[in-house]
């Protein structure tokens, strides 16, 4: 999934890699430590390992009990034309579960460009 943001990408990875801005669009809780992400939601718990970071740029996690090769990635780029920040989501899902994954994202995609203003 691609979406456009006001934010820029210094912006953008805060709000994707930082508990403060997480939990304003993303989980209810979330706690770091070192490359561990452990994300909360309606008290059920994923974890996540952090496994790609190119500050401003990507941001790749694996979940923990995912397949070997699947992951969770968020990408960010300037466009050269209109000066937003493209946001890439790289998500993985089985076959019967991809319309669901999809509106789960564009739900939560509509709350980041909330909380980033645009």
């Amino acid at each position: 999934m691609e979406r456009l943001f006001r934010a820029s990408p210094t912006i953008m990875y805060k709000f994707l890699s930082t508990p403060d801005c997480l939990i304003r669009w993303f989980c209810d809780e979330v706690d770091i430590t070192g490359d561990e992400y452990t994300f909360s939601w309606e008290g059920e718990e994923e974890v996540a390992l952090l496994i790609d970071d190119i500050e401003d740029e990507r941001l790749r996690f694996e979940w923990e009990d995912a397949d070997e090769g699947e992951y969770l990635e968020f990408q960010m780029e300037r466009s050269p034309v209109t000066g937003e920040t493209i946001l890439t989501l790289t998500d993985w899902a089985d076959d019967d579960e991809v319309d669901d994954q999809q509106k789960l994202w564009d739900t939560q995609l509509d709350r980041l460009r909330s909380a980033t203003g645009g």
